[in-house]
């Protein structure tokens, strides 16, 4: 009796050790110093579940896109999060719920971080660490032609400008050191701008997340303030960068797509930025919301938005805060918005591509050339071995070397930096949407053209199993954007589609078998279904060559309901939807 008892004596002990560790291991070990402290600081709550969005993918429309990413992310955290919000508001503490990525930013005292910990739908406890703008290079200003800037000639924009596609009809959006929305060169394309009355409209058009000063960093005199209503910015840098992207005056032409409008967002303050500053910014960008932060509008939502900041260890970069701006980037690529990242300027080692958000499988990550089609010594090389995934990086690069651009006050000054690189590549995005209104919301599809359009570049310089020689590689990724020959694949592919063979599935609703008809194919195609989830369910290569073009289709083994279905050839994709149902 006494062994027995000896025995379930040391289970529960073990038991009740298995269960401290387990919510001791949610706290991020860099919040030890907090431990036993009455002190209160920020910290961030990541919570187990996410939102199911994964059927997104397969709507064309972006709006429905942006609407069903949002609704199911909200339903998600407003599930998820109740309990943790409850104790919050029981215990009278401030914090900022989050939905694009499941998480809550707190400022409380350890005690707190403890009991929140134990709670099961609670994943991580980490801290809000700081984080900085790519710090861009002063250049001096050696353009030849002062009227057209060189990056927008070494990328033929000036020959896409001929063929008169400049942007028009597409939203840049920016998160940066904030922007001067009256220099003379953003202030007719600044979406809240009326032109005709002169009054202009803020609302879904600027959004302020800085609403306490850095004191560890700067001091309480901020030029733009806290929380301002209307687009300020509080360094040079986010101005910059938008002149870049769309900036144009009657003798000077700065920036890529000159007739796209602009939308943008402050997260940092002045230059110092959080996973806080940053998500509450990707989340306005996806579901953009009035001046009251309310009555959120995923049909507001920019086609692309650039990022030029990042988050070196030296600045206290957690890396358990990695994946919750991953999460956010990852939404708002299936909400079919475009994420624009810059490399950094930490080259020219191989390995350096090595902190958010530049790392991330979803951003369209940036390097930076020079005027002699070279990459510039500070950009930064892949692999991406930060986060041991070894993916290759970047994915292109563009004009990044004295590059000149709007600063406040009107005035105008060249920087070297991927930070100029990036918005490059977001002006593309812009003219591409132009040229093609249905690539908006179809960022795979974008990035893709990017890509596959670009000059390769090879390099002496191998980073790990990335030869230099091979394209892609991690010097230029797939090579030197060129705007031309992107623009000119996207109209000749509007030609090819009009030629595209008819597709029939039957019959749909189906039980156990149906028909793939395509008539005016002549190849190999290879057909997945996805489950509603997201998850690929089924996949079969298909021949259609010969004379017969109907083909039998077997999905007994899958359980009833909705899939969606896409059938790729080498030239194109078909998608829709599939219904199956009982006998």
């Amino acid at each position: 009796m006494k062994q027995l008892l000896l025995v379930l004596i040391l289970f529960i002990t073990s038991i009740s050790s298995i269960s401290a560790q387990s919510w001791e291991a949610k706290i991020d070990n860099r919040l030890d110093i907090y431990d036993g402290s009455t002190d209160k600081f920020e910290f961030l709550i990541q919570f187990v579940e996410k939102g199911n969005v994964g059927q997104a993918k397969f709507l064309t429309d972006k709006t429905a896109k942006g609407t069903l990413v949002m609704e199911n992310l909200q339903e998600n955290a407003k599930r998820s999060q109740v309990a943790v919000i409850d104790i919050l508001n029981y215990k009278g503490i401030s914090y900022q719920p989050f939905w694009i990525a499941n998480v809550i930013w707190v400022y409380a005292d350890y005690e707190m971080v403890e009991q929140i910990a134990k709670l099961p739908e609670v994943k991580r406890i980490s801290e809000n660490s700081k984080m900085r703008i790519i710090e861009p290079i002063p250049s001096p200003n050696l353009n030849k032609n002062p009227e057209i800037q060189w990056g927008i000639i070494q990328m033929n924009v000036d020959d896409v400008w001929e063929m008169g596609i400049k942007g028009q009809g597409v939203v840049i959006g920016g998160q940066d050191t904030g922007y001067d929305w009256e220099h003379e060169s953003l202030q007719s394309k600044y979406r809240g701008w009326n032109g005709d009355d002169g009054k202009t409209d803020h609302n879904y058009n600027w959004h302020d997340a800085i609403h306490n000063y850095d004191s560890k960093h700067q001091s309480q005199n901020n030029p733009c303030g806290l929380d301002v209503n209307y687009p300020c910015d509080d360094g040079f840098h986010g101005t910059h960068t938008m002149g870049t992207m769309i900036g144009e005056t009657d003798d000077l032409k700065i920036g890529v797509a000159p007739e796209a409008t602009w939308m943008g967002c402050r997260n940092m303050e002045r230059g110092w930025g959080t996973p806080q500053t940053y998500l509450e910014c990707f989340q306005w960008f996806l579901a953009p919301t009035d001046l009251n932060g309310e009555n959120a509008d995923p049909s507001k939502a920019p086609h692309v938005i650039n990022n030029s900041w990042g988050c070196p260890d030296v600045e206290g970069c957690n890396p358990d805060n990695f994946n919750l701006l991953e999460d956010a980037i990852n939404n708002l690529k299936t909400a079919g918005v475009v994420v624009v990242v810059s490399a950094g300027n930490s080259g020219p080692n191989c390995e350096t591509i090595n902190t958010p958000a530049a790392i991330f499988e979803n951003s369209f990550t940036i390097g930076a050339l020079g005027e002699n089609e070279v990459i510039a010594g500070f950009s930064s090389r892949g692999l991406v071995t930060v986060d041991g995934s070894n993916r290759m990086k970047p994915n292109v690069t563009a004009p990044g070397v004295n590059v000149k651009s709007a600063v406040p006050g009107n005035g105008y000054s060249s920087y070297s930096g991927t930070s100029m690189a990036g918005p490059h590549v977001a002006g593309l995005v812009a003219l591409l949407i132009s040229a093609d209104p249905t690539l908006a919301g179809d960022v795979e599809r974008i990035e893709t053209i990017i890509e596959q359009t670009a000059i390769s570049r090879t390099s002496s310089q191998d980073c790990g199993t990335a030869l230099g020689t091979s394209i892609p590689n991690a010097v230029y990724g797939f090579g030197t954007v060129d705007a031309l020959s992107a623009v000119t694949a996207v109209l000749e592919s509007q030609v090819t589609t009009e030629k595209t063979p008819t597709l029939s599935i039957y019959p749909n609703p189906t039980t156990d078998i149906f028909y793939i008809q395509y008539i005016g194919f002549n190849e190999l195609a290879n057909l997945e279904l996805f489950a509603s989830d997201g998850k690929r369910v089924f996949s079969e290569t298909i021949n259609f060559e010969g004379g017969n073009k109907v083909r039998k289709i077997d999905i007994s083994k899958l359980v009833n309901g909705i899939y969606f279905y896409r059938l790729c050839s080498d030239e194109d994709c078909e998608e829709g939807r599939i219904i199956k149902m009982g006998q």
